[in-house]
């Protein structure tokens, strides 16, 4: 892992430890069946103790986003094949967790598990790909809406426990959106643009519109007279 992760001491009884590795990919539904997958490899083996010791000043964990950048909201398509891939780092993490939570809240107040397991993925898993379109075919009671959603991943702690020093602190700091392409339309189809006329109307119908043509008109004419005074 290229993040800033310091390793406990451990101490091992028996042979062999047991290790997980790998990326999360897939879409989740609550009460349907998951599509979706988990790749990595593990070994099997005894029980492990892990003792952690704890700099004073350490600090809680963190979560930098890799993917999608967080200067700006990006906007995504809920269409067949259309993928998002949300990617992080960890700073300042002692503990890594057993397991991450990731939910999309919407502002229309409901939240939708991301990627596969009902949105549970592995502690250590630094990214996660979502497909929206197959979250929408497969919960048409709850379907997505077309708004901003803030990215929720927390820990073994829980979304909004204190922040502790060494563990990971639940981020919210993403936020992302989704919208549902129109069907395209020919011209021959009857496609019109909506509002074109309805704007042009309102402006021709706006006593400030009239003000401004006639002021326009004014200014062009006294300089078209006073050109032609100069010519003559």
């Amino acid at each position: 892992m290229d993040h800033d992760v310091i390793q406990p001491r451990q101490q091992t009884t028996g042979t062999g430890t047991a290790t997980t590795t790998g990326s999360v990919t897939g879409s989740s539904a609550s009460g349907t069946a998951t599509t979706g997958s988990v790749t990595g490899s593990a070994a099997s083996g005894s029980a492990t103790t892990s003792h952690y010791t704890l700099p004073a000043n350490a600090a809680p964990g963190q979560i930098v986003f890799t993917l999608p950048p967080l200067q700006s909201t990006s906007y995504y398509k809920i269409a067949s094949g259309e993928y998002i891939t949300f990617g992080w780092n960890f700073t300042g993490l002692y503990v890594t967790p057993t397991s991450l939570t990731v939910s999309a809240a919407c502002e229309n107040g409901n939240t939708y598990p991301i990627g596969p397991s009902n949105g549970v993925i592995p502690g250590n898993a630094q990214s996660v790909v979502w497909y929206p379109y197959g979250y929408q075919t497969a919960n048409p009671a709850l379907p997505l809406a077309q708004a901003t959603y803030t990215l929720q991943i927390w820990g073994d702690q829980g979304p909004s426990a204190a922040p502790t020093a060494g563990y990971l602190e639940a981020n919210s700091d993403m936020q992302f959106a989704l919208y549902t392409p129109q069907p395209y339309t020919p011209l021959a189809s009857g496609w019109q643009c909506p509002g074109c006329g309805g704007a042009l109307a309102q402006f021709s119908a706006h006593p400030a519109s009239v003000a401004l043509l006639t002021t326009l008109l004014i200014v062009f004419l006294s300089g078209f007279t006073t050109l032609r005074r100069v010519w003559i």
